[in-house]
C-alpha cells in the first residue's frame, strides 16, 4: 500500500526554516505536484528583520499554491496583483510563460505571531506550459468543507470525495486539508493513480505503522487508504493524474531543458518584468557551483 516514505529535509531560507519534501531523489513528482515545502511552524516577534522576506523572483511552467494554517503573507506580482493571504485561503498563481512575484511578511513584522503553512508547485500540462500568467485568491467560501466523526476536511483544489473546489486547475488533481481528532478514522479513496499524504502535525497510523509530522507517504494505486489519528493531527492529501516528467532548476519548471536555459538567460539579462509595486530589488540567478578541482 505504501510505496515510499519521504522525510522532510530542513532548509534554511535565511530567516526561517522550511521542511522540503518534494522533489525527492526517489520520487520527483506526485501527480502534477512537483514541489512541496512545509513552512514553519515558527513564532516571530514583532520587528523582525526584512531578511525573512522573499524578494521578487521569477517562475515559468508551474502554478504556485500557498496555503496557511497560521500567519500572513503579502503577495505582489508582475500581473499587478497585491494580495495578503490569510489562514484558510488559497493563493493560486499560474506562471505559464513567465511571472515574477514577492512574498513579504509585513503584517507579522508589525504585530508578531506564528507562521505555519504549505507552499506547493503544480506543474502545468505540456500544452499549457506557455499559457498567460495569472493570479487568483480564494477564500474559505470557495473551498468545500466537511465535518463529522472527529474529522474536519477542506478541499483546497481539484476534485475529491464527490466535491469540487472553485480554484481553477489545469489538470486532474486533488489537494485536501484534514484535521483529525485523536482516535478518528478517515479514508482516502483510490480515485487517482498517484496519491500521497503529508503529516503536518501530530501522529497518524496507516497500514499498522505510525507516521509523524514531517513525513510524506506515497501510496500504490488501486486501493483505498485508511488513516487512524493517534493524536490530534493535520494531514495534507495530494495527487492526481501525472503530467509527464519535468526538469526543475531554481524557480523554473519545464518539460524542456532548452526552455529552462532561456528562462535563466531572460532573468539574468533583466528581460522579465518585476512587480510594479515591488520593483526596487530582486533575487539574482544563483551562480552554478564551480567545477571540482581534480588536484584537491
Amino acid at each position: 500500500m505504501i510505496e515510499l516514505v519521504i522525510d522532510q529535509r530542513r532548509k534554511d531560507l535565511g530567516g526561517f526554516e522550511v521542511g522540503r519534501v518534494l522533489p525527492f531523489a526517489k520520487r520527483r513528482m506526485v501527480g502534477p505536484f512537483v514541489f512541496f515545502d512545509h513552512m514553519g511552524p515558527v513564532e516571530f516577534q514583532a520587528g523582525f528583520g526584512r531578511n525573512v522576506d522573499v524578494r521578487p523572483h521569477p517562475h515559468i511552467g508551474l502554478s504556485t499554491v500557498t496555503y496557511l494554517f497560521d500567519g500572513h503573507i503579502t503577495h505582489r506580482d508582475s500581473v499587478g496583483a497585491i494580495q495578503e493571504i490569510n489562514p484558510g485561503e488559497v493563493n493560486w498563481m499560474t506562471a505559464g510563460r513567465g511571472i515574477t512575484h514577492s512574498e513579504r511578511f509585513e503584517t507579522l513584522r508589525t504585530n508578531g505571531g506564528k507562521m505555519h503553512g504549505i507552499q506547493a508547485w503544480v506543474a502545468l500540462p505540456t500544452e499549457l506550459e506557455e499559457t498567460d500568467p495569472s493570479f487568483a485568491n480564494h477564500g474559505p467560501a470557495d473551498l468545500p468543507t466537511y465535518e463529522g466523526g472527529g474529522m474536519w476536511a477542506r478541499l483546497i483544489a481539484g476534485k475529491a470525495f464527490g466535491a469540487e473546489s472553485k480554484v481553477k486547475t489545469l489538470s486532474p488533481m486533488f489537494y485536501v486539508h484534514w484535521r483529525l481528532d485523536a482516535g478518528a478514522k478517515a479514508e482516502l479513496p483510490a480515485e487517482y493513480p498517484e496519491r500521497a499524504a503529508y503529516v503536518a502535525e501530530g501522529v497518524v497510523e496507516v497500514d499498522g505503522r505510525a507516521f509523524h509530522a514531517g513525513q510524506m507517504m506515497v501510496f500504490a494505486p488501486g486501493q483505498p487508504v485508511l488513516f487512524t489519528a493517534t493524536t490530534n493531527a493535520i494531514v495534507m492529501l495530494l495527487g492526481g493524474e501525472p503530467v509527464g516528467p519535468r526538469f526543475i532548476e531554481w524557480n523554473f519548471v519545464s518539460s524542456s531543458k532548452e526552455r529552462l536555459e532561456q528562462a535563466k538567460a531572460d532573468w539574468r539579462a533583466g528581460r522579465m518584468k518585476l512587480p510594479d509595486a515591488d520593483d526596487q530589488e530582486f533575487i539574482p540567478l544563483p551562480e552554478p557551483p564551480p567545477p571540482a578541482n581534480p588536484m584537491s
